[in-house]
């Protein structure tokens, strides 16, 4: 599965950081790697956010252990995550709506 996490890095982090630079890409791919997954690309962003990071997890549960960890350490803040899914995946998707919207009825349509 395929993950799209944005965040703040807080204002300790970032002073840290300033004091010792650090590739922070290497330190999320170890961490991804004990949580089972990998980072498929990492970057620093300018504007409401500090990075966006694609990481890929087994799954739900594996992602979010991941997340919470990171949250736990203080260093990381905001983070907002999204499951991606590629064209395949979401052709799959639309294909499978087809079949339920015939049977789906609205609220108040019984």
């Amino acid at each position: 599965m395929i993950f799209i996490t944005q965040g703040r890095y807080t204002r300790e982090a970032i002073k840290g950081m300033i004091v010792k630079p650090e590739d922070r890409a290497e330190a999320l791919s170890r961490h991804m790697a004990k949580a089972g997954g990998r980072v498929l690309s990492y970057y620093m962003t300018f504007g409401e956010y500090d990075f966006l990071s694609v990481l890929e997890a087994p799954g739900e549960t594996q992602m979010a252990a991941a997340l919470l960890a990171a949250a736990s350490s203080g260093g990381v803040s905001d983070l907002r995550t999204t499951l991606a899914m590629t064209s395949i995946e979401a052709k799959g998707a639309f294909a499978a709506a087809s079949d339920l919207v015939r049977t789906y009825k609205s609220p108040g349509d019984a």
